[in-house]
């Protein structure tokens, strides 16, 4: 039997995430993000989305953004990148992103904890892990590490809690590209996982179009469900790469057969 034991490690990276992922997560939830990017012209949520999280990577195309963020269906970022960009420059959707970010912090937090020596030293030790992490093989991260470090605490705080995210998340796309798993696979699987149906998904979080989830969900479902232990692949099936030890410490998993969405879906 497989140890299951957690690594030492492995809980203090929860905890982190435990720690910091509410921090980030008033970028894509908080009202006053949402607000100043279409105050920019952004004519929806994804338009400020792309443009303002694939900003750190310069005027890259289409497909280049589409691998970076790894986990949206075929043809979607095209559908806001350059377009995002063409009137808009990145730098102003990055700094409104982070303005937004920043209002919504001081109105959760409140004027006594935004303003505290507590807040200035989590602002230090978050910055002081973020720009300390390595960058190879992290696009999102190495990007967000060529952006200027705010001076103000809460921005501070901000800006070094996402560049951690960015780095855990391209640290989770090197996992899924190992075990062969494509992006929105992942969301299906995380959602079945969880026990959650699609329709029960929020659309702001909603990565395929919408006719293409029915497909995505059944194959994956019939995939994940037909047998607890799935058989690692054919020696034949395997990439060169493949006896080596996956980033789970386990071996390698069945791809579903997931159909892609493509941008005509």
């Amino acid at each position: 039997m497989r140890d299951t034991r957690l690594h030492p490690m492995t809980h203090i990276a929860r905890r982190m995430f435990d720690l910091l992922e509410p921090i980030c997560l008033v970028t894509y939830l908080a009202d006053e993000c949402k607000e100043e990017l279409a105050a920019l012209g952004h004519r929806g949520y994804w338009d400020g989305y792309f443009a303002s999280r694939a900003a750190p990577l310069g005027r890259v195309p289409a497909h280049v953004v589409h691998a970076a963020f790894y986990s949206f269906a075929d043809g979607e970022a095209a559908r806001h990148i350059p377009r995002a960009w063409e009137t808009i420059p990145p730098e102003a959707s990055v700094a409104a992103r982070q303005r937004g970010s920043v209002a919504s912090l001081r109105r959760i937090l409140g004027a006594g904890s935004a303003d505290s020596p507590g807040l200035v030293r989590a602002a230090d030790l978050t910055t002081k892990a973020a720009t300390s992490a390595p960058a190879e093989g992290r696009v999102m991260y190495a990007g967000m590490r060529t952006l200027e470090v705010p001076g103000d605490p809460v921005a501070r705080l901000w800006h070094s809690a996402t560049m951690l995210r960015e780095h855990r998340g391209d640290g989770h796309i090197a996992a899924l590209v190992g075990a062969r798993i494509g992006g929105t696979e992942a969301h299906v699987l995380s959602a079945l996982e969880q026990g959650i149906h699609p329709r029960s998904r929020s659309d702001a979080f909603t990565t395929c179009r919408r006719n293409a989830w029915p497909r995505s969900w059944t194959a994956c479902a019939n995939a994940d469900s037909s047998t607890p232990t799935a058989a690692s692949p054919t020696p034949a099936a395997r990439p060169n790469n493949a006896s080596k030890p996956s980033p789970t410490n386990s071996p390698p998993r069945p791809t579903p057969p997931c159909p892609r969405p493509n941008s005509t879906s």
